[in-house]
Order: C-alpha cells, then structure tokens, then sequence
C-alpha cells in the first residue's frame, strides 16, 4: 500500500470519529444482548459483533493517525488529553483481548477467562467514552457526506467481514479454534462426563452444600394449590440432551434426568391469569420463563445418570434449553408462576450470595 493511499481512503475526520461511537455502541450493547442469546437464530448477532470489531480496528487506525502528533506532543496536551489517552487503551484492549479469545478460545489470565476480560474492558469503555465526549463530540456536517463516504464505509463492512472470516479460517487452519466452537463463540468442555464439567457461579452466587434432608421444592403463586415436595418426592423419570452454553466461553452437551416442569404445573393447575414462571435458588438467584417455554424445561437431579453435584446445583438445577447457563438457576427450590415477567430478576442475580 503506498505512503498515500490510507488518507485517500480515510473519510472525514467529524465521520470518522461519529462512526467510531456508532461502532462502539452497537460493540457493548450486541455484547450485552448475547448474553441472553442461546439459540441458533440469534448467530447473526453475535457475526456483526465480530465484524463490526474488525471495522473498528480501521477506525480506531484512521483516528490514531489523526491525534498522534496532538498525544506525542506534550505542549499540545490539554485536560482531555489523558482521558483520550485512557480511552483509546481500553478500547485497544478491548479488541486485542476480543480477538485473542476468538482465537484461542477459554484461556485464562490471572485467573479470569480472557472473555470476561473483555467484557469488562468493553464496559470501562462506556464511562470514559462519556466523558470524552463531554468535551471532544462534534457532529459531522452534513456537506461531510457523500457518495464517496457512502462508498467508504460500504468497503469498511465489507473489510471487516472479509477480515472475520479470514481469522476463523486462519485459526482453524492452524488448529488455534477447534472445529467443536459453537455459534455463540463457546468451546466444547467436558460434554457427556457427568459432572466433569466446569463449576461457574454468577457473581456471588456459591452457597454452602446443601443437607437433601432439609431442603424441600415449593410451587405455588398462581396455582390451585400449593406443591410442597422433598428430595425423596423428586424421581429422575424424565431425560432431556440439552446443552449448557457458559458466558464465559464454553459449553457442555449432556443428558439430564429429572422431573418435568410440565408435570409439576399440570399437578399445581395453573390459573388462567398464569403467564410467567419464576425459578428461585436458595441464594436468592431467580430467572423466569414464559410458561409455555417453562413446561418444555426440566428440574435436574442428575446428569448423565450421576447425581448433581453441589456445584452443579444438588440437589436440583434447571435445565432450559436454547437459554445461557447463568439462566439455568441452580440450587431450586421454589417455582412460582406469576402474572407477570419478573424484571428483579436482573437485580438479583447481582446481589444474590452477597449476604
């Protein structure tokens, strides 16, 4: 590429950095909205993730090429500049942690999946990126747009696709991706081995081992009568394969066995005005479901014909096909259906275990 070939390609600068914001907010809320995403219909969420990052590599270029005498320059520096410093290194390693997984797959790094690393670098980007652009944000002009920036952010998508794709080639080719990753970017861990599977909790949701003789399972809410039923009640009559898609970068295919929510609600008889159903832990952790995705979902005792384990959810664990694992409530012991979706729930899932 010759020495002016890159600013021949670059749009203007007001574009540039408004599509750098535009990039950036699609990047955290796709990422925040995949979390949620289990089934194969939503891939294509998780592919414009991956491309509009490669397209923001480019952008982030342009802009650097842009302010880097204003940042090697200390006389040009004002009170914004360490702040722009700041934020073009998280975003920098954001995309460099992003990429690093994509290739690599479920490594760690002190400890914490490179994944959630990026996710939390992802998210340090958004307060910085509202202060810089309390004192940087200019609107383009609208003489700025054209065919020709039309044009250029055409062949920028179309770039950063080209680039996605190349990478997962690349890797497989290399064997750096195993063929085995999921849609959702997740590597196999420990699929068919019973409870030889990674044990996660969100956030602080680990309670102590759990006496099967002190335990009962309620339903109740918007029933006919109450269920109160103890661990001696629960046979393992009913199999379902469903696979566990972890959200920080791996997944596990197994058969469970256990009891079919289905059942207990048709022995509870819901009331008409029964929408929802809530699974609560003994944390306080709760998901809900719509009721008829919740009659299709089991309650676990046992995986692959071994009891669940204590970190796996003993002595019961829903198991919600199609939903991501930090939604597979564990250590059940209510269901309730409700009127309504239950949106403490994302409340409690971040406070729950803290006391």
């Amino acid at each position: 590429m010759g020495p002016g070939l890159l600013p021949r390609l670059e749009p203007p600068p007001r574009l540039v950095d408004f599509a750098i914001l535009v990039v950036v907010c699609f990047e955290v809320s796709s990422g925040i909205v995949s979390l949620t995403v289990g089934r194969p219909a939503g891939a294509w969420l998780f592919d414009l993730h991956a491309v509009a990052g490669f397209s923001l590599v480019v952008l982030l270029a342009w802009k650097f090429r842009r302010v880097r005498v204003r940042v090697t320059d200390r006389t040009l520096w004002d009170g914004g500049t360490p702040v722009s410093i700041l934020l073009g290194t998280l975003a920098v390693a954001a995309l460099v942690s992003g990429v690093g997984w994509a290739v690599t797959g479920p490594v760690r790094v002190a400890a914490w999946p490179l994944l959630m690393i990026h996710m939390g670098l992802g998210l340090l980007v958004v307060p910085v990126l509202l202060w810089h652009l309390r004192r940087r944000f200019r609107l383009p002009s609208k003489e700025s747009a054209s065919r020709r920036t039309a044009l250029q952010y055409t062949a920028l998508l179309a770039g950063g696709a080209l680039a996605w794709r190349l990478q997962s080639v690349g890797s497989s080719a290399l064997g750096l991706a195993g063929a085995d990753r999921r849609f959702t970017g997740s590597k196999a861990d420990g699929s068919g081995a019973g409870n030889d599977f990674p044990v996660t909790s969100w956030v602080a949701d680990d309670p102590d081992p759990i006496d099967p003789s002190d335990w009962t399972l309620t339903v109740t809410g918007r029933v006919e009568r109450d269920l109160r039923l103890t661990d001696a009640d629960l046979s393992p009559g009913d199999e379902q394969r469903a696979v566990l898609d972890c959200t920080s970068g791996w997944y596990s295919d197994h058969d469970w066995q256990g009891v079919r929510v289905g059942d207990l609600l048709e022995k509870a008889g819901p009331t008409d005005d029964g929408r929802w159903v809530r699974f609560r832990s003994v944390t306080g952790y709760r998901w809900s479901l719509p009721i008829e995705e919740a009659r299709h979902a089991l309650l676990a005792t046992h995986v692959d014909g071994d009891r669940l384990a204590h970190g796996h959810g003993f002595p019961l664990r829903l198991v919600a096909p199609g939903r991501r694992g930090f939604q597979w409530v564990k250590w059940v012991t209510s269901v309730e259906v409700t009127s309504q979706q239950d949106l403490g729930q994302w409340l409690a899932i971040f406070v729950s275990g803290l006391d």
